[in-house]
C-alpha cells in the first residue's frame, strides 16, 4: 500500500450511510471505478472482482483457456499466476526470468509447443516486460496474451499503460499494491465476447441484474463480485494514483543516478521514465555479495521472497492442482500430452539472477533529505560488498 486516509474512510461512510452496499442496486460506486479505470487505461472494458487471483482466472477463461492448453507463466511471479491457470483446467509451462527479473522473451519463443495457448507477462515489482518482443512472439505462434499487470498498477511500457497491450488482462488491488481496497482486481479487455466471459467467470448470476444475453451460454464458476465498499475505496484511490507513482519513479530515477558510478549494476528497466518506480533492483556479483549489501542498503533478496518463486508453488510442484483428484488438471486426459513436469535443475538461471539481486522499495512520501540518506546507504553497501568502481 502506497497510501490511504481520510478521503478513504469518508468514502466508505457515505456507502454505508446509504444503505446501498450491492453493486448492482441504485448508483454503483464499482460501476463508476470501472469506468473511470478503462478511461485511464484506454481500455473498452474493466470488470472488478473479489481478489487478484479471480482477476487472473476470470480472464484466462475469459480467453477460452482449459483442458489440453498450456499458458507460459514466468519462474518469478506470485504463485496465483500459475494458480490461475490451474483454476481453468489448463497447464502452467514454466519459463525462464532474466534480469529485469520478468518474463525472458528468448527463454519464452524456446518454450512454445503445440499445445501453447496463451502467454502471460507478469510486470513484476512494477516493472515493465519487455512487452514489444512479447507481442511480436506471441503473434508469431498465434498466443493469446493475458497480462498479469496486478504489481504494475499505474505504470506504463513506453508511454502505453500497463495491462492495456494482451488480449484479457488482469489486475489486483490487495493491501501490497500501488492502490488498494485491502482487497479486490480488476479484468480488462478490448474484446466484448472475452469480457462477457469473465463476467460470467466473476458472477455466474450476472444475467439475474444486466438481463440474459443470448450471445453467451451461462456456466458455474466460482468466482467473486466486488462490493461497494471496495468500488468506493478505488474511486479514492484512482485519484491518489498518478501523483504517487510519480514520486517513486522519481525517487527511483534519482537514485540510480547517484549511484551509477558506484559499481553497482541494475536490474534492467524496459521502460524508466514509464513504469512504476516502485523497486529499485540491483544485480550482484554473487548472492553472497547480495546478502552483504542488504544488510547495509536495506531491501530483500528476490530470490527469498517465497511465494514469488516457483520453488515455493506446491500445487505445481506436487502436481495436485485441484481439491480432488477428479478435479485435479494434472489428471485430465486432455492434459496429459502437456508439459507437466517441472525440475528445478531447468530453471539454474532463474535462479541464480534472483539469488543476486537486492530490491529496495520507493515510497511517495519520502523526503529529499529520506532519499539523500538512502543514496548515501547504497555507496556504504556498495563498498562493503566489494563492488565500488
Amino acid at each position: 500500500m502506497l497510501k490511504i486516509g481520510q478521503a478513504e474512510i469518508d468514502a466508505v461512510s457515505r456507502v454505508i450511510k446509504s444503505g446501498n452496499m450491492f453493486r448492482y442496486h441504485r448508483t454503483s460506486q464499482c460501476e463508476r471505478f470501472e469506468t473511470r479505470y478503462a478511461r485511464d487505461l484506454k481500455i473498452k472494458y474493466v470488470h472488478m472482482t473479489a481478489s487478484g487471483t479471480c482477476a487472473l482466472t476470470a480472464a484466462l477463461v475469459g480467453l477460452e483457456i482449459g483442458p489440453g492448453c498450456e499458458v507460459l507463466v514466468p519462474a518469478h511471479t506470485y504463485m496465483a499466476s500459475a494458480v490461475a491457470v490451474l483454476a481453468t483446467g489448463a497447464i502452467p509451462v514454466i519459463v525462464d526470468v532474466d534480469e529485469s527479473l520478468t518474463l525472458d522473451p528468448d527463454a519464452a519463443a524456446d518454450a512454445v509447443g503445440p499445445r501453447t495457448k496463451a502467454i502471460m507477462p507478469v510486470h513484476m515489482w512494477g516493472l515493465p516486460c519487455d512487452m514489444d518482443r512479447i507481442m511480436r512472439l506471441a503473434r508469431k505462434h498465434d498466443l493469446k496474451v493475458m497480462e498479469d499487470a496486478c504489481q504494475g498498477v499505474g505504470g506504463s511500457y513506453k508511454g502505453k499503460k500497463l495491462g492495456s497491450f494482451g488480449h484479457a488482462n488482469a489486475f489486483s488491488f490487495n493491501y501490497f499494491k500501488n492502490m488498494t481496497s485491502g482487497e479486490g482486481g480488476a479484468v480488462v479487455s478490448n474484446n466484448a465476447r472475452v469480457m462477457k466471459r469473465a463476467h460470467c467467470a466473476i458472477d455466474c448470476t450476472l444475467y439475474y441484474w444486466k438481463g440474459r444475453d443470448s450471445s453467451l451460454q451461462p456456466f458455474a464458476f466460482s468466482g467473486a463480485r466486488a462490493t461497494e465498499i471496495s468500488g468506493a475505496i478505488m474511486n479514492v484511490q484512482l485519484g491518489r494514483l498518478p501523483g504517487m507513482i510519480r514520486a517513486c519513479r522519481a525517487e527511483k530515477k534519482k537514485i540510480l543516478k547517484a549511484t551509477a558510478g558506484t559499481g553497482l549494476t541494475s536490474i534492467t528497466n524496459h521502460s524508466l521514465s514509464h513504469e512504476c518506480g516502485t523497486k529499485i533492483g540491483y544485480l550482484l556479483p554473487t548472492a553472497k555479495q547480495a546478502e552483504t549489501f542488504r544488510q547495509i542498503a536495506g531491501g530483500t533478496i528476490a530470490g527469498n521472497t517465497g511465494r514469488h518463486v516457483f520453488t515455493e508453488w506446491d500445487q505445481v510442484l506436487s502436481q495436485n492442482g485441484g481439491p480432488s483428484r477428479g478435479m485435479n488438471p494434472y489428471k485430465f486426459k486432455l492434459n496429459q500430452r502437456c508439459r507437466r513436469r517441472v525440475r528445478q535443475s531447468d530453471y539454474r538461471r532463474s535462479l541464480d539472477i534472483l539469488s543476486r539481486t537486492v530490491l529496495i522499495g520507493t515510497h511517495p512520501e519520502h523526503t529529499t533529505s529520506q532519499i539523500d540518506a538512502q543514496i548515501r546507504k547504497h555507496k556504504k553497501a556498495a563498498k562493503a560488498a566489494g563492488v565500488t568502481a
